[in-house]
């Protein structure tokens, strides 16, 4: 059992909210405090908005697909993630590419789709993700994603980086479209003529037949993969349990490669509450994927802002910020919630509290020391 699953999360809002705990090690391994001066963004007297109907935008579209994206420049708060919403045709490709200045994070909401990938150590998989799988490519590593099976594959890339699809996504075909074919075939070692029908322009996404199910037993020596996996079973795992719903957390502890995300499928219940609380070493980015929401985020001096939340649209909170998120109407709630950094951290206002002296809260908030007798106790882990 882990840390994380030995502390409450999910209350129901009628006996008190939630308790969430888990400090995972230090972040600041350098010993340098990421200190800077607060984003222009979030400077102001009042707080912006953290929210972006990410489903309601237009996307681009392909043959084999579309996109929608949220990034710094649609979703100003967002500085330190962007996410895009994809859909690929049993066949589309989103074709052979990387990114130089950020990691990719995935979640498969419906459909299949085959996942290539290589490592700067030459390793290679090839791999089938199905519904409540993920992935995650480290920055830099090339991959590609192709819709398999007999149905779209519907699934959310979040990037450890906000402006990241302004200038990150390197494709194979816009490279080697703008490649002397001479050059080409002194790499390849193959006539120049061989490159005359290739695209002179990024694809991005392309069409083909749906590729042959992958072999169940690879022959013996044909598999060149590396020592960390890029598929990790979300849905697979057994969801911690609370009063007001469940959680799968999926951090660095549980997915080695994954070191800079840490994501989570909350299910919260009717009247359900992810109780007060904050990450002290990450932003929050969210996509609601089905119910209603409502997000109070606090952000010091009297600024609090309150938001509300459907299906498709996308959240985000600042590092440290403080926020809670309730079900805000009669069905379950379903979330999906990405923290950039690989090792999850929460601390909750109730475990805060329980963990003071009542006389030092009565000083503090200048009311009789019974005032504290039931606070959260409930709640808290034995």
């Amino acid at each position: 059992m882990t840390e994380f699953s030995r502390r409450n999360v999910l209350g129901a809002a009628a006996t008190g909210g939630m308790i969430a705990v888990a400090a995972g090690a230090d972040a600041l391994a350098d010993g340098q405090p990421p200190y800077g001066p607060t984003p222009a963004v979030l400077a102001g007297a009042e707080l912006p908005s953290f929210r972006f109907a990410l489903g309601a935008v237009a996307p681009k579209s392909w043959d084999g697909g579309w996109a929608k994206e949220a990034t710094v420049v649609q979703f100003p708060v967002s500085e330190k993630l962007a996410g895009v919403l994809m859909s690929l045709s049993p066949g589309g490709l989103r074709e052979l590419h990387w990114h130089a200045n950020a990691a990719e994070w995935a979640y498969v909401i419906k459909g299949q789709c085959r996942v290539t990938t290589i490592d700067p150590k030459g390793h290679s998989q090839i791999v089938d993700f199905g519904p409540g799988d993920v992935w995650y490519f480290p920055r830099g590593f090339g991959h590609s994603i192709q819709g398999i099976g007999t149905q779209d594959c519907l699934f959310v890339l979040v990037f450890d980086n906000g402006y990241f699809s302004e200038f990150g996504t390197f494709s194979i075909t816009d490279w080697i479209g703008h490649t002397p074919p001479e050059v080409l075939a002194k790499n390849f070692g193959v006539p120049a003529q061989t490159f005359a029908n290739f695209p002179k322009s990024e694809v991005y996404i392309a069409k083909g037949p749906v590729p042959p199910p992958l072999p169940s037993d690879p022959a013996a020596g044909s598999l060149n993969s590396g020592a960390l996996t890029h598929r990790y079973q979300l849905l697979a795992q057994r969801p911690e349990s609370y009063p007001g719903g469940t959680n799968r957390l999926v951090s660095q502890r549980e997915f080695p490669i994954s070191v800079t995300v840490t994501g989570a499928l909350m299910r919260i219940k009717p009247g359900g509450m992810r109780e007060l609380h904050w990450h002290p070493n990450a932003d929050e980015w969210q996509y609601y994927i089905s119910g209603r929401a409502r997000m109070s985020v606090f952000g010091s001096h009297g600024r609090v802002r309150m938001e509300q939340f459907a299906a498709g649209d996308v959240g985000y909170v600042p590092q440290g910020y403080g926020h809670y998120i309730e079900n805000a109407g009669s069905e379950d709630l379903e979330l999906l919630i990405v923290l950039n950094n690989g090792t999850y951290e929460s601390i909750s206002l109730s475990a805060w509290i329980a963990a003071n002296p009542h006389l030092l809260l009565a000083t503090n908030f200048r009311v009789p020391e019974a005032t504290f007798a039931n606070f959260g106790t409930q709640f808290m882990p034995g």
